[in-house]
């Protein structure tokens, strides 16, 4: 049995994406696991930040927490809300200049339908895996968050920017035009980030997850009312766990989440 709190599963790039949970003292490989019999049981809480035993509120925090920590500012979801390049604080100039003024990605995915979307370069491909992408493509390499969020915001006139998690789950994928999509990015992005455009790739990075069944009618599932929940363990997409009964559970919005995992032998 392990034991510990859930935080987002750490990822690897191979052939088939390699899933990794960290818990108290262990590091558990997810993707070893499938066709067997798992148990979740919730044991408690604790805030990833202050360690608080309170029930979590929301992004893995307390919720003091949530409204103070600098990691859980607006900024975070809005990055055209970012001012570190301004030198103006939020809640932690510090931390919001190394997290903000660094090289950042805006993209097109496809995890259900084409998408846009921002995220750090130091997190690629993570971000993708993350989302559940079968195909990414970056549009912008910028210095900055900010300008990020500008690229977003514009391409969002054009390209969703929103994941409909349960065609992702499912398998359902729109089939897409790759170069027509990249050109219509391209003929959209503001004046002004041109320069930023990324021309060494314009064929997008396939991802293979490491699903043996995928759930026909997706029921997700939620351990704070169940308190408890055993399934066959069929595959491991985006941040969910996926289940012969197509039940899924959704790791990365139960962080802080404290649990016993146990394969059953």
């Amino acid at each position: 049995m392990f034991s510990g709190v859930l935080k987002k599963m750490t990822t690897e790039l191979n052939d088939s994406v390699k899933y990794y949970l960290k818990l108290k003292n262990d590091f558990v490989a997810v993707h070893q696991f499938l066709d067997q019999s798992v148990t979740l049981d919730l044991i408690g809480y604790e805030c990833l930040n202050c360690c608080s035993t309170e029930i979590i509120f929301a992004q893995g925090f307390c919720k003091k927490c949530f409204f103070e920590s600098p990691s859980a500012g607006d900024w975070i979801m809005r990055p055209e809300l970012s001012k570190a390049h301004l030198d103006i604080e939020d809640r932690d100039l510090s931390y919001e200049k190394k997290v903000q003024l660094q090289p950042h990605i805006v993209y097109l995915a496809l995890s259900s339908h084409i998408k846009v979307g921002v995220t750090r370069k130091a997190q690629l491909p993570t971000r993708w895996i993350d989302q559940g992408a079968h195909q990414a493509l970056p549009i912008l390499e910028v210095p900055n968050r900010y300008l990020a969020g500008v690229g977003e915001v514009a391409l969002k006139e054009y390209f969703s920017d929103k994941t409909n998690w349960r065609k992702m789950l499912k398998n359902e994928v729109d089939p897409v035009d790759w170069e027509s999509e990249r050109n219509k990015a391209l003929d959209n992005i503001p004046k002004e980030l041109k320069q930023y455009i990324v021309k060494d790739q314009i064929e997008p990075l396939t991802i293979d997850f490491p699903v043996n069944r995928y759930p026909e009618k997706v029921k997700s599932l939620n351990l704070k009312k169940e308190n408890t929940y055993t399934g066959t363990l069929k595959g491991v997409k985006g941040q969910y766990l996926i289940f012969e009964d197509d039940t899924v559970f959704n790791v990365r919005s139960n962080e802080g989440v404290v649990v016993d995992l146990k394969i059953n032998v």
